[in-house]
């Protein structure tokens, strides 16, 4: 048992508080600019007495100079197998990439963002290594909240009507339409699956761009208050989620953002193929749920560098890390989420945090070579341990 997974009543026992290495390195995704956690975190786990090692340039796509990792007490890696070896807690934003991966180790804590439920190679990539695995999307406040996901839902969710926006004028590849229309002309009509956070954000904003809105969710309860507190920002419908009602919404609509999110499992497939015959063409699907595998049939994940594609006459966009275009804020946005679990982690043990929440063990995904989540197991047909 390493520092990390040590138990509370052990440290007591030892009479003095252990010393943890945690390790920032930096994110090599395809425009993958956010980092784990910003300066002013790391001067905080010093303060709490911890040590951190920082890969050098893995806060300069958020505007983050080594310098001030420096001056904040966090010491320079100059190379990732540094900043991972030398560390007991390693803390990403995205799941650890194959040349990541020769990395992970037993005795090693990975906090970062999985989506293990679309990913079973990385799943059985982790289970091998033996590493200890959070991840973000998992963890539960004591209301069934996602705490650590809710910041970058609601990045996703505001950006996704910022794309639409963007990817419905002609020479993006859209029916040219302005989101907001014009006296006299009316504006683009948005259809939102899903009520939940990325979905009311997306909604806020296209209802703030003058967009007339259709959010369609399966929470009645959910519908009602956004319908009371929402309308009178503009043209708001809401419905319930249905096949039929999907449908007849896509038939007319000019962009759909894919908002749905189940927790730990596979996002539910709400369009298929055949219902993109619905759809006008040229209009514009943003499915925010790519990282969960999709809620369209015809999506899969694309890139920052290559972010859209065409089936059957729709424009798709479904880049899995749509919060890494706006690195600085979502670094902070990150941070503020996950500072406070990290701290507990560092300072009693993995073992003692996640006994003392029931909620942040929910972020349990894999240890020691076994599933230690759920919904994993189930997906795959795995045994939980």
């Amino acid at each position: 048992m390493n520092n990390v997974t040590r138990s509370a009543s052990q440290s007591a026992d030892q009479g003095q508080k252990h010393v943890v290495s945690i390790g920032i390195p930096k994110e090599i995704r395809d425009n993958e600019f956010r980092v784990a956690l910003p300066p002013n975190g790391v001067r905080e786990l010093i303060r709490h007495g911890h040590k951190v090692v920082v890969e050098t340039g893995a806060g300069s796509g958020s505007a983050f100079s080594d310098d001030e990792y420096v001056k904040a007490g966090a010491k320079i890696a100059h190379s990732a197998e540094e900043a991972w070896g030398r560390a007991e807690v390693v803390l990403k934003v995205k799941d650890p990439q194959p040349q990541e991966q020769a990395f992970l180790r037993p005795n090693l804590v990975l906090f970062a963002y999985l989506h293990l439920a679309a990913d079973e190679k990385l799943t059985h990539a982790l289970l091998n290594s033996g590493v200890t695995a959070m991840a973000y999307e998992t963890v539960e406040d004591g209301a069934g909240r996602l705490p650590l996901l809710q910041p970058m839902s609601e990045v996703a969710g505001r950006m996704a009507t910022q794309l639409a926006a963007q990817y419905l004028e002609k020479p993006a590849g859209g029916r040219g339409i302005l989101m907001g229309g014009i006296p006299g002309v009316k504006p683009a009509n948005v259809v939102i699956l899903g009520a939940g956070t990325v979905g009311t954000h997306a909604a806020m904003i296209a209802l703030g761009m003058g967009a007339r809105v259709t959010l369609l969710d399966v929470n009645m309860d959910r519908l009602r208050y956004l319908d009371e507190t929402m309308s009178y920002r503009g043209h708001l419908t809401t419905l319930a989620s249905n096949e039929t009602n999907i449908a007849d919404a896509i038939s007319t609509a000019d962009a759909v953002i894919g908002a749905v999110l189940v927790t730990g499992r596979r996002a539910p497939r709400l369009i298929t193929r055949e219902m993109l015959s619905l759809m006008p063409k040229n209009s514009v699907i943003v499915d925010v749920a790519v990282d969960q595998g999709g809620c369209v049939e015809t999506t899969h994940p694309t890139t920052h560098s290559n972010p859209t594609y065409f089936v059957d006459g729709v424009l798709h966009y479904g880049v899995a890390n749509m919060p890494g275009a706006v690195p600085r804020t979502s670094s902070f946005g990150l941070a503020n989420a996950t500072l406070r679990y990290i701290l507990k982690v560092a300072d009693v043990g993995l073992e003692a945090a996640l006994a003392e929440d029931a909620g942040f063990a929910k972020g349990l995904v894999v240890s020691g070579g076994q599933v230690k989540h759920p919904a994993i197991a189930e997906t795959f047909g795995l045994p939980l341990g």
